[in-house]
């Protein structure tokens, strides 16, 4: 191998590397991930000498309400999924039908990458929860449903008991709503849409009736799907900085065996030579 040959491989591999920390760095600093929010408790604890304080988020439990088919479902059938929350009711005089039109927009406008064929995201759920159950039953949700033209597939409108309603609204979620005891204007609830991770973490809060606020909803829901899961750990998460110093290693290595090899072939061929 020549010297050429030899500078050429090393840049080869020194250029990627070098490159891919510069762009993590770049992308790291650029890129704001949505805040969490409703921290349960913090945890410290001393790390080479050093106190580190580790946050525990607030995780949504598991609810079993039923969706406008009339089929019981959980957070089990959307794992892994981002996830957005809205409160309503069918007989709501007022905001409901704005805030439906509100989901309806995030339901067409985020999609899938395909060009072609099903575009339903796989990465998004949107879930409608009444705060009226008593009255709101599966044909009235379905109705609902029609009207605003709801894919089932991707948008529940749930109803069930209305104590596990509240408490997953008011003291899970920290939504203030209010029972109106079956009197329409009554009813006082939040016009907030609730952003949650595929940990269950609440990641934000928006305005459904605000246009700007939906916009920014879209994009920390595109963020939140690009978010790396700190549970799960890739083949090379931590690895990177030590492979980068095994290829300078190695090509350290490479090119002390060139010098000596080509040292050993100068000398057999100056011994030709007198020869």
């Amino acid at each position: 191998m020549t010297k050429t040959a030899l500078y050429a491989l090393i840049l080869a591999i020194l250029v990627p590397l070098v490159s891919y920390f510069i762009v993590k760095k770049a992308s790291d600093s650029a890129v704001h991930m949505p805040n969490h929010y409703l921290p349960d408790s913090v945890i410290t604890t001393v790390v080479n000498g050093k106190k580190v304080t580790d946050t525990v988020w607030h995780r949504l439990p598991e609810f079993s309400l039923t969706n406008q088919l009339g089929q019981k479902v959980s957070w089990k059938d959307i794992r892994g999924k981002v996830v957005v929350v809205d409160f309503f009711f069918t007989h709501c005089p007022t905001i409901c039908p704005a805030l439906t039109k509100s989901m309806k927009r995030l339901q067409d406008g985020i999609t899938n990458s395909k060009r072609v064929g099903n575009k339903t995201p796989d990465f998004l759920h949107l879930v409608s929860l009444s705060i009226d159950p008593e009255r709101d039953s599966v044909p009235r949700l379905k109705a609902w449903a029609d009207r605003f033209q709801v894919n089932p597939d991707q948008w529940w409108l749930l109803t069930g008991e209305k104590k596990e309603i509240y408490d997953l609204a008011i003291n899970e979620m920290k939504i203030g709503i209010v029972d109106g005891k079956g009197v329409d204007t009554g009813f006082i609830h939040t016009d907030h849409f609730v952003l949650i991770d595929t940990n269950r973490y609440v990641r934000g809060y928006y305005h459904g009736l605000d246009s700007a606020s939906v916009a920014r909803l879209s994009e920390d829901i595109i963020l939140l799907t690009m978010e790396k899961d700190k549970k799960k750990k890739g083949f090379l998460s931590g690895k990177l900085q030590l492979l980068a110093v095994i290829f300078l290693m190695t090509m350290g290595a490479v090119a002390v065996f060139l010098f000596i090899f080509r040292k050993k072939g100068n000398h057999v061929s100056a011994g030709l030579e007198k020869k």
